[in-house]
């Protein structure tokens, strides 16, 4: 239906005593025309037509045709309405929508107010505005006081206290406490990211003591499962990956993997998230250690650490190894993508809006966006760029590495006794060819044969050629098999004295080359072949009031920038006003299904507004004052009340669908990986084996991508078993950005490119075909079968209900029993008619009973029982 103006006028906001709100050009209409109108008239060193719209003032411009920009009282008399109502402006990009027009319309008619004094004069260039400085996202944290004034009983942490606040205007309040069943199955869940053993579940149920499930929570801290489900989180949100996309080659990065484990490290220590941050973005500062002298860095474990860390910053898609089209493209886009994953993660904001001009909604400059670049443009330095493989760093000691050297000399002497023996033996074959050259031409050979083959004449090639056999320079083995062998053994000590070796890794980091500190220019509208005025390292000038501490550049002694550094020290101070809050934000969507702000990654003009901006607060404060240490964050929302609630609450249910307050828990589907990991534990085959080289992958006949040795061609898929790998947890499964893993794809796992700020949910066919279809989950059916078979032979009854423990949590009833029994009745006599019908192969035993039970699994685990986290 189109929007009338009229119906368009009265959707305004209104005032509490039922009068017009009254608009005014900062809050309503400068936001409209700084995204359509100002790139063109306002924000260029010369305005379009002379018509700048940055101020209200301005627009009182009379133009050549005598009509003004705007007539204040007379919305028809203004040409800024006319122009945009026949669609003759904006010339570029997305037209003004009717609802905003009519909110200009208004504005005009209401006398085009401002709300408070403009200044005379603007210098050219974007305007940063008070209504700017004053949003919300960019005010300092303050700690709110809790509420008092709300039911007490309710109450567990402060959590509650401002949930229930917000609730009592809505007339909500919480549902009722879920049962112990249901809790043990959902905080598992969330912090490991695996079921609860039916022997888990029953212990926590017959638990008396008040203080079960705190005890409860804090084994799930301490688990070690918790850092593989946390680091995930994380992984995401960075953008983690084991290849580098950008082209179609996709090339592997084969030392990711250690960043992985740093973070599944730092999540199962606790490690404070200030400590946590300033390593992945200045671990190398921290260290010490620059391109040219890290060695002294990775002796010491700690500094080893510190630098795997830095992989934050090459986390990116990273094609310049993969000989790109364009090398100077590919490297400006490597930061560009980076640039994204470090202020989307860290800041909550779209600043890679800002590269080719003016952020068009929110207060992001493109000088903003290069001086930001600064920051990190010493690590990069486009113009003396270091592809992937010159970024490895070796983790050999000084001792390893002068062990090796030594074995390598020694090997290199074997190599050099082996070649002088086949030289021998083939001196020895060609003084016996050499005489059936004819004489007359045997001196002319000999010196043919000793003179170096660029040097050789056309004669002496035509001879070599006409007597080809008695060369006798190149194989051995053509001449002598067993005098061969002598020489190949030789060499296999070479190789068997290099196999002594101590095993050398590397770490994929990013460091500095000492004093090499390149001018970072802006690049006019984004092109790095138009670099204009130089610009040094600063931060969002949105941020720089007198409020909050500015970002100041500090250098430290190692010969690194330290910008950095001095940038991550800034960042994780308490006093900036984006990092606890979008971390925190973060946190709490992970454990309550949806953000405080449900956009993540966007706390700028075009995300969602906090729906509990005090909790917000007080949450990130409490977050800064812990220590930083998120298991206590996770302490403080996992004990509240708000947390153990039923996901079932009928009357929020109506007022309130997309649960914005919080009066129940939020029913959701599992993840991928939690799906596929738990299948794998339910079966009995999940192995716990943590950290090291990622599990294989490749593409199978039927072109699934799954887990094992990929021995694909370039016209052949095929996949070889990869034993206990196949069977890892889904964190440790390769992450290919070309080849994401056909069971996890399916179920919404993110494809980096480059980052994951927040997973989509959907419910599509794919993944009711995958349910049916995938050997992956026929193949767990089967295992699980086989598991109910041994833990109860031949008692069907039992085996249905071992089954609902293991994947619900549940004790089946006797209904479930009952028609369970009747499915596998039925289902046993059509496979026994089935089998009865096709002639197998050699070898092959049919057991109806037996494929009844996995086909009664497989429904099973494809239920939404098994699926949804209540």
């Amino acid at each position: 239906m189109k929007l009338t103006p009229a119906v368009l006028f009265c959707s305004l906001a209104v005032t509490v005593r039922g009068a017009e709100r009254l608009l005014t050009f900062e809050k309503d209409v400068r936001p409209i025309v700084k995204a359509h109108c100002t790139h063109c008239h306002g924000e260029e060193e010369k305005p379009e037509g002379g018509v700048d719209l940055r101020l209200r003032r301005f627009m009182d411009l009379k133009l050549e045709s005598g009509s003004h920009v705007v007539v204040a009282g007379q919305p028809a008399q203004s040409e800024l309405v006319r122009l945009i109502k026949s669609g003759e402006m904006p010339k570029k990009g997305k037209q003004v929508s009717e609802k905003d027009l009519a909110v200009i319309e208004k504005w005009i008619a209401q006398g085009a107010k401002t709300a408070r004094p403009e200044p005379l004069a603007l210098a050219p260039g974007p305007m940063i505005s008070d209504d700017d400085r004053e949003y919300w996202a960019f005010q300092p944290v303050k700690r709110p006081a809790v509420p008092r004034q709300v039911d007490a009983k309710q109450v567990r942490t402060p959590v509650d206290a401002f949930l229930l606040k917000s609730m009592a205007d809505k007339g909500l309040s919480f549902a009722p406490e879920a049962d112990r069943r249901t809790l043990i199955r959902r905080v598992s869940l969330d912090l490991t990211g695996l079921l609860p053993t039916p022997e888990e579940v029953q212990a926590f149920v017959n638990d008396k003591s008040p203080l079960a499930y705190e005890q409860l929570v804090e084994r799930l801290l301490a688990s070690k499962n918790y850092g593989e489900r946390w680091a995930r989180h994380w992984l995401d949100v960075v953008g983690y990956a084991d290849s580098n996309g950008y082209s179609e080659a996709d090339s592997v990065r084969p030392q990711a993997w250690r960043y992985r484990d740093y973070v599944i490290r730092a999540m199962n220590a606790d490690k404070p998230w200030d400590e946590f941050i300033q390593e992945q973005l200045a671990g190398d500062e921290l260290a010490g250690a620059t391109h040219a002298d890290f060695q002294q860095a990775v002796l010491d474990p700690h500094r080893t650490d510190q630098l795997i860390a830095t992989a934050f910053l090459r986390m990116a898609p990273d094609g310049t190894g993969d000989a790109p089209d364009d090398a100077k493209l590919a490297k400006n886009q490597v930061i560009a993508e980076q640039m994204k994953v470090t202020t989307s993660s860290l800041m909550a904001m779209t600043v890679a809006c800002a590269q080719c001009h003016d952020h068009r909604y929110d207060p992001i400059t493109q000088a903003d966006y290069y001086r930001l670049r600064a920051v990190f443009d010493p690590a990069y330095n486009w113009e003396a760029w270091r592809a992937p493989a010159q970024r490895l760093y070796s983790l050999y000691s000084p001792e390893e590495r002068a062990k090796a050297a030594e074995i390598e000399v020694k090997a290199k002497e074997i190599e050099v006794e082996a070649r002088a023996m086949s030289k021998k033996f083939l001196d020895e074959i060609f003084e016996v060819e050499i005489k059936k050259v004819p004489e007359a031409e045997q001196a002319a050979f000999r010196i043919a044969r000793d003179t170096p083959k660029d040097k050789q004449t056309p004669e002496q090639k035509a001879l070599i050629k006409k007597y080809p056999s008695a060369l006798a320079t190149y194989s051995l083995d053509l001449y002598d098999k067993k005098k061969q062998d002598i020489v190949d053994a030789k060499m296999a000590e070479a190789k068997k004295l290099r196999d002594t070796k101590p095993a050398e890794g590397f770490v994929m980091a990013l460091m500095e080359v000492k004093g090499q500190v390149p001018v970072t220019k802006l690049f006019n509208r984004g092109d790095h072949d138009q670099p204009k005025q130089a610009l040094t390292p600063g931060e969002l000038s949105v941020l720089a009031s007198p409020q909050i501490e500015p970002f100041k550049p500090v250098p430290v002694s190692s010969g690194s920038s330290g910008r950095r550094l001095a940038y991550a020290q800034w960042l994780t101070s308490g006093k900036h006003p984006l990092t606890a809050r979008v971390l925190v934000n973060r946190f709490w969507m992970n454990h309550m299904g949806r953000g405080i702000v449900n956009t993540p990654g966007d706390f700028g003009r075009q995300g969602e507004l906090p729906t509990h901006p005090e909790l917000l607060d007080y949450l990130s404060d409490e977050f800064v004052k812990s220590g930083w240490k998120l298991k206590s964050l996770h302490r403080l929302i996992l004990l509240s009340s708000a947390y153990r609630q039923s996901s079932v609450n009928n009357a929020s249910m109506h007022s309130d669908p997309e649960n914005r307050f919080y009066a129940r828990f939020k029913l959701r589907r599992i993840d991928a990986e939690t799906l596929r990991d738990s299948l794998l534990a339910v079966t009995g085959t999940l192995v716990q084996s943590s950290y090291g080289p990622p599990s294989g992958i490749g593409r199978d006949p039927q072109g699934r991508v799954v887990t094992g040795i990929d021995k694909g061609t370039i016209t052949l898929n095929k996949v070889d078993p990869g034993g206990a790998d196949d069977f890892r947890r889904s964190i440790y499964v390769q992450v290919r950005r070309s080849k994401p893993v056909t069971v996890l794809d399916t179920f919404d796992a993110p494809i980096m490119t480059p980052n994951c700020e927040l997973r989509a949910q959907t419910t599509v066919a794919p993944q009711s075909l995958l349910l049916m279809n995938d050997t992956f989950v026929l193949d767990s059916s089967l295992r699980l079968a086989d598991r109910l078979e041994a833990a109860a032979p031949g008692n069907r009854a039992e085996q249905i209900k071992r089954a609902w423990e293991l994947l619900f949590g549940k004790p089946a009833t006797q209904a479930d029993v009952a028609r369970g029994i009747a499915y596998l009745d039925e289902q046993t006599k059509a496979l026994t008619q089935y089998h009865h019908d096709i002639q197998h192969a050699k070898g092959v035993v049919p057991n109806p009973p037996q494929e009844a039970m996995a086909s009664l699994c497989q429904i099973l685990c494809s239920s939404n029982r098994f699926l949804y986290v209540e």
